[in-house]
């Protein structure tokens, strides 16, 4: 019989099957968010953030503010460049040097003997006010360092700005030991699909780790506000957003079975060149067939019909996926939905980008190249909500510039 009581009891319960959602999700920014939001549950936070340790750096990765950007978030912060060193300067690297947790009653009067001091900045630039603080060091595999969680204003059931008690704390730890992990293995997938996108490079300079990072956060993006125009159950568009944010990036995984001789030729390809730079399509489909996860099936539609085209004059179309031959051809809302997604994302990219054949376009022709293909090239609902987030796409772009 359990000596906890009801409330002890069902936190932990909670607790537990929070880390067994955990570990149904596959990308990091989803396992963060997901995170995040359970940690500022527990201890009844108005915000929050998550730093993930880069060498001897704390890199921003997720924030949620109720106060400032309510339930939905501010999409385009997730995507901040902000980089604290691990020493003693600032809180959350601190706590990184440290190793303990650390709670703070009052932001604007730290106990005398710590190191650190607060950065009231961001207060200041959106009138916001911190009070209590809690950041935990998170531990992964072999008890390292993976990151720092920074909770901000513990509140009562008025409302009113309290500090972390010891128990939301006690719970807290038991959660982050826990959710740590979940973090490690979400790092280690990305890392697996950069792998698979390094070995691509060596064929494709074009495809790049900053390239399929951008295509990958841009097409999870876009679906996020599909689904929430089309009314997508919250579950179910969770799980399509932790799975695009990877798939996505494999899209052109199919170029290493590519010649080099085509991939890498500096003139116009001949017909007979463009025809087999196509089969990258099939080829890259070719490497999901034999599993059976919902993300290797999703890496493979996207894979296969990336280059699809709304009104039908894409490729490869229908298609029996071993011989190659055409059945028939795709059009509108018969391209799967991740496929007209990526379309999108990848196109955009590649006009932003500079290449070895082209300079970068201004952002200014981009968007006027996109909105003139909608309802041809692309997806014309998905062209309209392009231009409704175009400041989350403009962080995204920011943030992956200096990735391997």
């Amino acid at each position: 019989m359990s000596t906890l009581d009801p409330q002890q009891d069902s936190t932990i319960r909670t607790i537990l099957n929070t880390i067994k959602e955990l570990d149904q999700l596959n990308d990091i920014d989803m396992i963060l968010d997901r995170i995040l939001l359970e940690a500022r549950r527990l201890a009844g936070a108005d915000a929050g953030s998550i730093f993930l340790r880069q060498g001897e750096e704390l890199v921003f990765n997720q924030v949620q503010n109720d106060t400032l950007f309510g339930i939905d978030g501010n999409r385009a912060a997730q995507y901040s460049q902000l980089r604290i060193p691990i020493n003693s300067n600032s809180i959350v690297g601190y706590v990184a040097k440290s190793n303990s947790l650390l709670a703070i009653d009052n932001a604007y009067n730290l106990p005398k003997e710590l190191p650190c001091t607060f950065n009231s900045s961001f207060d200041i630039e959106f009138n916001y006010q911190t009070v209590s603080i809690l950041a935990i060091p998170l531990h992964g595999f072999n008890q390292k360092i993976v990151g720092v969680m920074q909770l901000i204003n513990a509140t009562n059931d008025e409302g009113r700005k309290i500090p972390f008690s010891e128990i939301s704390q006690a719970y807290l730890q038991l959660f982050s030991s826990h959710a740590a992990m979940a973090i490690d293995r979400g790092v280690m997938n990305r890392e697996i699909v950069l792998r698979m996108v390094r070995m691509s490079r060596l064929h494709d300079p074009k495809e790049t780790g900053v390239h399929v990072q951008r295509v990958g956060a841009y097409s999870a993006e876009l679906y996020r506000e599909w689904a929430n125009r089309n009314n997508v159950p919250a579950k179910e568009c969770k799980s399509m957003f932790d799975m695009i944010r990877l798939a996505a990036m494999l899209h052109d995984v199919g170029k290493v079975g590519i010649a080099d001789t085509i991939l890498k030729k500096p003139g116009k390809l001949t017909s007979e060149e463009y025809t087999i730079m196509k089969s990258h399509t099939l080829l890259g489909a070719r490497l999901f067939e034999s599993t059976t996860s919902d993300i290797d099936n999703l890496s493979k539609e996207i894979a296969l019909h990336h280059h699809e085209r709304w009104d039908g004059k894409g490729y490869p179309g229908e298609v029996d996926l071993f011989s190659g031959d055409r059945i028939s051809g795709l059009s509108g809302t018969n391209i799967p939905l991740a496929s007209r997604v990526t379309a999108l994302a990848d196109v955009y990219d590649a006009l932003s980008s500079s290449r070895s054949y082209k300079e970068a376009w201004t952002e200014e022709l981009v968007f006027s190249e996109i909105q003139k293909c909608s309802g041809s090239q692309f997806d014309p609902e998905l062209v309209e909500i392009f231009f409704s987030i175009k400041d989350v796409l403009r962080a995204i772009g920011e943030k992956y510039t200096n990735t391997a």
